[in-house]
């Protein structure tokens, strides 16, 4: 996929998501830089992010948002009622977007033994109103299965969704703990997975962008480069968003 975001229809968007893993890289350095610069390699117009905030202490961001927002376009979905004023985002997701309008944002905590949460935004890019769930789901199937659920109720009955993160499974069929999800996708919104995680050598594919709603996700990979490889011990993602009439 060589398009730019600049050359698709208005119809269609580059999505993607990727956990930046707090900008430390498989070498174990933390370099913020390298963390732009592999965001800006995606070209993105609607990103979701995880791991974007220190996980203890005054949990601040590790990004700079100025200097993302200068290499890339991309602007951060604000959020009045983050953890800390320090933090980007909410239990370290965040979305970015570029050239749309925030209709709303909000974030809810999930259920499970790990503390974990989501953002949810209503975005419209052009004339077409978009819904962003971005979620870092827990480790433990048991309260995967109790976020998903709790996830499947802000899936719009109308508005075109998408549920983008690092969702922690691994699985398919009966097994998976996303069935609460892909329990209400039809055709043209059946959920796809790509290999993201380990980056050095993936095999998993924990990362997911699932399109429902009308929200048709295409050509979906993972985004591999030298530079990707090394800043993060996921992949990020990237697709195609078309939206079915």
């Amino acid at each position: 996929m060589t398009a730019s975001a600049q050359e698709l229809p208005k119809t269609e968007l580059v999505i993607g998501s990727y956990n930046v893993h707090k900008a430390v890289g498989t070498d174990r350095r933390r370099d913020p830089h390298r963390t732009l610069t592999v965001i800006r390699e995606l070209q993105a117009d609607l990103l979701a992010l995880q791991e974007v905030d220190r996980r203890f202490g005054d949990r601040r961001g590790i990004l700079d948002l100025d200097a993302l927002y200068e290499m890339t376009g991309l602007r951060p979905v604000p959020l009045s009622n983050r953890k800390t004023e320090l933090a980007h985002g909410w239990h370290g997701n965040l979305i970015l977007f570029r050239d749309a309008t925030l209709e709303e944002a909000r974030v809810i905590d999930l259920p499970g033994l790990e503390p974990r949460g989501a953002i949810i935004a209503d975005l419209r890019f052009g004339d077409q109103p978009i819904r962003v769930i971005a979620a870092h789901l827990g480790l433990l199937r048991a309260s995967r299965l109790q976020q998903t659920r709790r996830l499947a109720e802000e899936i719009s009955p109308t508005r075109p969704t998408l549920m983008m993160g690092d969702l922690n499974e691994w699985r398919k069929g009966p097994g998976c703990s996303l069935m609460p999800i892909k329990a209400g996708l039809d055709a043209v919104t059946r959920a796809s997975s790509v290999a993201s995680f380990p980056a050095k050598r993936p095999m998993l594919p924990l990362d997911r962008i699932i399109g429902c709603t009308r929200a048709e996700v295409v050509d979906l990979a993972p985004h591999i480069s030298d530079l990707a490889r090394l800043a993060s011990d996921h992949l990020p993602i990237r697709a195609r968003l078309r939206i079915a009439e």
